[in-house]
């Protein structure tokens, strides 16, 4: 019998970290249990979700041919900018389909050098 690793969520609809660790999971447990319920048992237990949110999650972890990588965790930043960028950060993310803080963090990302690693 495999080993039960214990994942508790607060909310229903996590974060896209929290989602990344439920679908590796998923994909872990496909690779256990020879039948699907048997996994959507473990995915419940584990987990916390609905035996409906298990089947979506497996369905959708028979998919993946790698896990999917975990992001770092993200926190609340706050700044003060001019009402015309907020404006025009607003209307690309509309356009775009992108979230304020993706688009925020890609271009945070672009503008800071690069961390260089030791050894």
């Amino acid at each position: 019998m495999p080993h039960a690793v214990v994942f508790m969520w607060q909310m229903s609809r996590g974060s896209n970290a929290q989602r990344a660790v439920r679908l590796n999971h998923a994909r872990e447990l496909l690779q256990q249990f020879d039948h699907l319920p048997d996994a959507v048992a473990q995915m419940t237990k584990d987990s916390g979700v609905s035996r409906r949110q298990a089947y979506r999650d497996l369905q959708q972890a028979a998919h993946l041919k790698q896990p999917i990588p975990v992001g770092d965790p993200k926190i609340a930043f706050t700044v003060k900018l001019s009402r015309a960028l907020v404006q025009r950060l607003r209307v690309f993310a509309n356009r775009t389909r992108l979230s304020l803080s993706e688009i925020v963090s890609r271009a945070l990302l672009a503008a800071l050098p690069q961390r260089r690693k030791r050894g």
